[in-house]
């Protein structure tokens, strides 16, 4: 008997700034709609584990898509003219023509690395529209990740950005996660790693910003303890300045939970969605 997973695999057009952006996503469940957004030079394939999960997809239509030039989603028209350079505006636009175009009512919005860092941005800016947001790996403030050697003739960057995620990934995760990560990272397209450290470590600081965010829509922090790229000391120092947010560290797990030990994830994430859950039942 053939063994398929519950994901469906779709394209769509996404309007934005008067291009249609081919983008592909995937998507799994029904109920609340979780928007899983991937990290810096992967793609929606880092989800896998949390859309096949039933537990997960019983009260959440979980839906995770490729940015444009990331995965299957193709870059815009005479991208060749220009070096590719991912901008906080960009970035949370995107992610918000997503969910309008797919009329995703009050979505939860859960992002890792550079998708947890966009979260301070949605949250600052369309809190009305959101019912919460999870920033996974995500905090105020990223320095030093922007750097030219990422995108050079003499650098592979496909080969040379996979082996460096090795570097904050937890030696107790599962060994075929963390490779199958790097798997993803050595697929990327030329310049695309680079292009999205530039919003990672350049265009997001929120040091000086983060009271601009309201708390409408709560705002949870999680954080691996090996990941040194954004700690869970950052990242709890940034919920702390923040209304209607709160932080957890998580033991043994690196950069990227959702891929390289989607079960240890799980038992940190689960009790978020929980909260979601009695926060949406209790407004009804």
């Amino acid at each position: 008997m053939v063994r398929l997973d519950p994901i469906v695999g779709r394209f769509a057009y996404i309007p934005y700034a008067g291009t249609d952006y081919r983008v592909y996503f995937e998507e799994a469940g029904q109920g609340i709609p979780l928007v899983c957004l991937h990290t810096a030079g992967a793609d929606c394939r880092e989800w896998r584990h949390q859309l096949c999960d039933s537990d997960i997809t019983r009260d959440f239509r979980v839906l995770a898509f490729d940015l444009p030039r990331h995965g299957k989603s193709i870059p815009p028209d005479r991208w060749w003219k220009e070096e590719y350079r991912l901008t906080a505006k960009f970035y949370a636009d995107f992610v918000m023509a997503f969910c309008r175009t797919l009329e995703l009512q009050k979505p939860v919005i859960m992002g890792s690395s550079m998708g947890g860092n966009i979260c301070l941005h949605l949250a600052a800016r369309f809190a009305e529209e959101l019912r919460a947001l999870i920033a996974v790996e995500g905090c105020e403030y990223s320095p030093g990740g922007f750097i030219d050697w990422w995108w050079h003739p003499h650098v592979h960057g496909g080969e040379v950005a996979a082996a460096a995620m090795l570097d904050i990934m937890a030696p107790q995760s599962p060994e075929n996660y963390r490779w199958e990560t790097c798997w993803y990272y050595a697929q990327g397209g030329p310049g695309v790693f680079k292009g999205d450290l530039y919003f990672y470590s350049v265009d997001h600081d929120f040091r000086e910003r983060c009271g601009e965010i309201s708390g409408k829509a709560p705002l949870y922090f999680l954080t691996g303890e090996y990941d040194f790229a954004c700690t869970p000391e950052l990242a709890e120092a940034t919920a702390k300045k923040i209304k209607n947010a709160e932080a957890t560290a998580m033991r043994e797990i690196g950069h990227f939970p959702m891929s390289e030990n989607p079960a240890l994830f799980k038992r940190y994430l689960m009790p978020v969605l929980e909260k979601i859950l009695r926060a949406g039942s209790a407004a009804r």
